[in-house]
C-alpha cells in the first residue's frame, strides 16, 4: 500500500441529496474511519483546533484508540472545523485518488448537515449565517446608526455576549446605508477587447460584505476597471453566495440561494462576461462548492468557468498585454495576508504579483490562516481560539513596520489589525491599494 500519492488531488461530488448522507450511523462509521487515519498521521496538528481536539480525545481515553472515543464527542471535532480546506489542499497525503479517500473538510460538512437536519443548530448560528437578511435590515438609514453604535458600546456588547454568544471582545465591521449596489456607477461603454486569457468585459457580483459593510471595495474595483477601459456591469440581481449557509450545514438554504443566483450569472457567463467577486469565499463557492453539490447542472458549470478572483483577472489581463501599469504612487511596505479560501483556489499568488507591479513597493507575504473564518471567530466560545490561531500571523504582519496591512478577505484584515493591537498602520483592501497606486 502506498503512503501518499503523486497524482493531483481530485474531489468527489457531494452526495448531499442522498438520504444516506444524513444517516447518523453511517456518518459515525465514516467519521471513525477518517479519525483513525488522522490519528495515525497527525500531519495536520498545527492547522486548526479540529486536529488537536481529535488527538486529545484519543489520547485521553483508556484504549488510546479512536474506537474508545464516545460517539457523542465526535461533534467536538466538527465544531472546531470552519471549512478552510487547507488540510485537503496542502497537508493530507490521503486525499483522492488515494484509496483511503480522505476528504476531511467535506466529511465535516456532512456532519454539520446532519446536525442541522436534527435541529441542533442554535439561533445565534442561524442569525450570523443570514448575511443578506441581516445586511438589508442593518443598513437601513437611521437603523444603521443604531446598529453601529450598539456594536461599539461595551454594555450592549456584553449583553450580546451573554444572550447571543457573540464575543464582546470581537471588533465588528460597521454597516453602510450607502450600499454598493445602489450607489455603483459601472461603465459598459468601452470597446470589448478579448484577451488570450481573459474575456473583454466584466460582470461584478457584489457579495453581501461589499454591498452592506465596505462598499468602497466595490467602488475601487470599478475605478480600476474604468482606468483600464474594461467595460463592466453590476450583476442585475443577486443573493448571498451561500457560503455562510454551507458552513452552517444548511444545504437546503444553499440550494435556494443557488436557484436565485445561478440563472442570472449563467446568462452573463454565456454572453462572454468574466464574473468577478471581491470576497474569496464567494469566489470559491461558485468555483468549487456549488459545482460539487450540483455536478450535472450546466448553468453551474458555465458560472464556474466564468468566475474570477479580481486579481486573477487583472494579472491575466496584464499577461494579455491589456492592463495599464501607469502607477503614480508607490505603496512602500505592504504586509499582505493570503486568505485560506484564496489559497485553495490553486491559482498562485495573483494579488502579490499585482502589488509588485507597483514601483517602489515591497510586499511581505504571510501565507497562513488568520483564524477568523467568517462567523467562527465572532462566536464567544471560539474568540480566544481564533486569536491564538492568528497569533503567528499577527506577528508576521507586523514585521518591518509596514505602511499598509492588507488581505483579500476584509474580515481577516480587521481580525489581523485587532490582533496586532490596532496600530496606526493603515488597513486597506488590495483593490484599494491598486486604486491608490494608480492615483485615482
Amino acid at each position: 500500500m502506498r503512503e501518499g500519492s503523486l497524482e493531483a488531488p481530485t474531489r468527489h461530488p457531494i452526495d448531499w441529496q442522498n438520504p444516506e448522507y444524513y444517516d447518523e450511523q453511517k456518518l459515525n462509521e465514516e467519521l471513525e474511519r477518517v479519525y483513525d487515519i488522522c490519528h495515525g498521521c497527525r500531519r495536520c496538528v498545527s492547522l486548526c483546533n479540529s486536529f488537536p481536539t481529535l488527538f486529545d480525545l484519543v489520547d485521553n481515553n483508556e484504549t488510546l484508540e479512536v474506537e474508545g472515543v464516545k460517539k457523542e464527542d465526535y461533534v467536538k471535532v466538527v465544531d472546531q472545523c470552519y471549512l478552510c480546506d487547507l488540510c485537503y489542499m496542502t497537508k493530507c497525503p490521503y486525499v483522492p485518488p488515494h484509496e483511503w479517500n480522505v476528504d476531511f473538510p467535506h466529511l465535516m460538512l456532512r456532519a454539520k448537515a446532519v446536525k442541522y437536519k436534527q435541529g441542533k443548530t442554535n439561533f445565534r448560528d442561524k442569525l450570523l449565517s443570514s448575511t443578506d437578511i441581516v445586511g438589508k435590515l442593518a443598513s437601513i438609514p437611521v437603523v444603521v446608526q443604531v446598529v453601529n453604535t450598539v456594536n461599539k458600546t461595551p454594555a450592549t456588547r456584553k449583553m450580546m455576549d451573554s444572550v447571543l454568544g457573540i464575543a464582546a471582545e470581537r471588533q465588528l465591521p460597521e454597516y453602510d446605508s450607502a450600499k454598493f449596489r445602489s450607489t455603483a456607477k459601472p461603465d459598459a461603454s468601452f470597446a470589448v477587447r478579448e484577451g488570450k486569457n481573459t474575456p473583454g468585459k466584466v460582470a461584478i457580483f457584489s457579495t453581501c460584505y461589499v454591498n452592506y459593510n465596505e462598499p468602497g471595495i466595490g467602488h475601487d474595483l470599478i475605478r480600476i476597471l474604468k482606468h483600464n477601459e474594461i467595460p463592466h456591469v453590476v450583476v442585475e440581481k443577486e443573493n448571498c453566495c451561500g457560503m455562510p449557509k454551507l458552513e452552517l450545514g444548511d444545504l437546503d438554504a444553499v440550494k435556494k440561494l443557488k436557484e436565485g443566483n445561478i440563472p442570472v450569472l449563467a446568462k452573463y457567463a454565456r454572453e462572454g462576461y468574466a464574473i468577478l467577486t471581491a470576497v474569496p469565499s464567494c469566489t470559491l463557492m461558485f468555483k468549487q462548492e456549488l459545482p460539487l453539490m450540483f455536478p450535472d447542472d450546466a448553468d453551474v458549470k458555465a458560472v464556474q468557468d466564468a468566475m474570477f478572483d479580481p486579481f486573477e483577472y487583472l494579472v491575466l489581463r496584464y499577461k494579455d498585454g491589456m492592463l495599464k501599469t501607469d502607477f503614480k504612487k508607490p505603496l512602500g511596505k505592504v504586509s499582505y495576508h493570503i486568505p485560506c479560501h484564496l489559497r485553495v483556489q490553486n491559482m498562485g499568488q495573483k494579488t502579490r504579483e499585482m502589488l509588485e507591479l507597483v514601483p517602489d513597493t515591497k510586499v511581505n507575504v504571510v501565507e497562513r490562516c488568520s483564524g477568523h473564518d467568517g462567523t467562527w471567530g465572532v462566536k464567544s466560545e471560539y474568540f480566544k481560539d481564533s486569536m491564538k490561531i492568528g497569533r503567528p500571523v499577527f506577528k508576521a504582519m507586523g514585521n518591518n513596520q509596514p505602511d499598509y496591512v492588507s488581505s483579500d478577505c476584509a474580515i481577516a484584515g480587521r481580525h489581523i489589525l485587532q490582533g496586532m493591537g490596532n496600530p496606526d498602520t493603515a488597513k486597506e483592501h488590495p483593490l484599494t491599494l491598486i486604486r491608490v497606486a494608480y492615483g485615482l
